[in-house]
């Protein structure tokens, strides 16, 4: 029988509903490296039982956090003179 034929099977059992499978959202870049990555890992979750989808979703959120919170560390323009009375 030709590979991939009707009635052959691969050894395999398809997926049941309860067997994790990818969701296929796509996902456009944001060019910022350290946001990308973590919602590269979100992919993660594509392959991880339920169960464990919490341990990658928290692991994503917090390191958006800390991107953040390095955007408020950055230095900006100087502040102004303060005025004299």
């Amino acid at each position: 029988m030709p590979e991939g034929a009707p009635g052959e099977t691969s050894g395999e059992a398809p997926p049941g509903p309860a067997d994790p499978a990818p969701l296929g959202v796509g996902r456009t870049p944001t060019g910022v490296p350290d946001v990308d990555a973590r919602l590269d890992r979100l992919a993660d979750a594509d392959d991880l039982p339920v169960s464990s989808h919490l341990e990658v979703y928290e692991d994503v959120h917090q390191g958006l956090r800390d991107t953040l919170t390095a955007l408020d560390r950055r230095p900006g323009p100087p502040a102004p003179p303060a005025p004299s009375p």
